[in-house]
């Protein structure tokens, strides 16, 4: 049995009760008018038919589950779209959608609550416009998730959803902000194109991407990143430059396909190819933290001082200009550190003996390089913006 309709117009509570007689839903450019709530089912006083509903009753709430299709394109919903509990009890209701969830270039003209549902097919919600906020916290989808150029004029409430498989947010508008907080990606995602027309700048405290190594993030992080620039949150959007970097080297290094499943002589390929990747590993990303961590440079910087004299402190290690003289680790923490920053007063110099002037220039070396680097970091985090 199907509930097929193509350009008209549907009372909510005619769409209802075909939800609850289990009928497939596939409707094409057709207007809803009324509150489609799927709490009114539960209300005796709206007298629907609920004895196909398949309702899993818990201690503290109840699963209304939808196994049919459900296929809305093109459509409009002129007042509230709710797929969840009621306001004063979320968590009393959840919406199981057994099959596809298609809502594709569908508008949504109030508010449209999707809070705790569980997609278990496909959910489309490509093209879609909402003109009100939107909800989809902690709603689990365990197939592929398409959010591709979706226009969320209101406030979007995405917080402790979780995505099994993958999820597209290509070119998608968040209008008025948009909340990931304690997201879960399991599968590959895509924010490529996405951009927030105000200076709300997304939240995405714990957001969790387990395709990590791979790179996946790295789109999530030059959104945020965008979004802290336009916002004027510099240092914000720097730390942001820094994740969306680190992703893109994982990326790189490891490519897009799972490692596990490569054959012995591929994983023995991909390590030697990755070998190329050592200088930005070692310079990019631990010691100049891709310009983001200045603290880094010094703390190695000092780390080669002291190094570096703890060797100029053995016996005749160091040549005092008047003659010979026993050299204290202070008087070799001098000379070191003179050394490093290039300053040369000629108070003291390296004996012949051993490797000592080899030592010396290798630490001037990397004293003009640290603090060359050193420089840099600080000029970008201070003329940014």
């Amino acid at each position: 049995m199907s509930f097929q309709r193509e350009k008209q117009g549907i009372s909510a509570s005619e769409l209802l009760q075909a939800l609850a007689d289990g009928q497939d839903i596939q409707l094409n450019s057709c207007t809803i008018t009324g509150v489609l709530d799927v709490n009114r089912l539960f209300d005796p006083e709206e007298k629907f038919k609920t004895e196909n509903l398949a309702v899993e009753q818990d201690k503290d709430s109840k699963s209304l589950v939808l196994s049919q299709s459900i296929v809305f394109d093109k459509c409009v919903f002129e007042e509230n779209t709710v797929f969840a509990g009621p306001l004063s009890e979320p968590e009393s209701v959840t919406v199981k959608f057994k099959a596809d969830a298609i809502f594709n270039s569908s508008v949504f003209k109030s508010q449209t609550q999707f809070r705790n549902a569980v997609f278990c097919g496909a959910a489309g919600f490509d093209g879609c416009t909402f003109g009100g906020f939107v909800t989809f916290k902690n709603s689990r989808f365990m197939q592929d998730a398409k959010f591709r150029t979706v226009n969320f004029n209101g406030y979007c409430l995405l917080g402790g959803a979780f995505f099994q498989s993958s999820v597209r947010f290509n070119n998608t508008h968040f209008a008025k902000g948009v909340n990931f907080a304690g997201v879960k990606f399991c599968g590959q995602t895509d924010f490529a194109g996405v951009y927030s027309s105000s200076r709300a700048v997304p939240t995405y405290e714990s957001v969790f991407f387990a395709r990590g190594r791979y790179g996946d993030g790295e789109s999530f992080w030059r959104f945020v990143k965008q979004s802290a620039q336009e916002a004027g949150y510099y240092q914000l959007a720097g730390e942001c430059f820094y994740n969306e970097r680190c992703a893109r080297l994982r990326k790189k290094m490891h490519g897009q396909s799972p490692y596990d499943a490569l054959s012995v002589f591929e994983k023995l390929g991909k390590m030697i190819w990755s070998v190329r990747l050592l200088p930005e590993l070692i310079f990019g990303r631990l010691l100049f933290g891709y310009g983001e961590r200045p603290a880094r440079v010094l703390v190695v910087s000092a780390l080669v001082i002291v190094f570096c004299a703890f060797f100029y402190s053995q016996q005749g290690a160091l040549v005092y200009r008047e003659g010979p003289v026993e050299t204290s680790f202070f008087q070799s923490l001098y000379f070191s550190t003179i050394t490093f920053t290039t300053l040369g007063y000629g108070d003291f110099y390296p004996s012949t003996q051993g490797f000592c002037r080899q030592l010396a220039m290798a630490e001037a070396l990397s004293g003009v390089f640290l603090m060359s680097l050193f420089v840099v970091c600080l000029a970008k985090r201070f003329s940014r913006g």
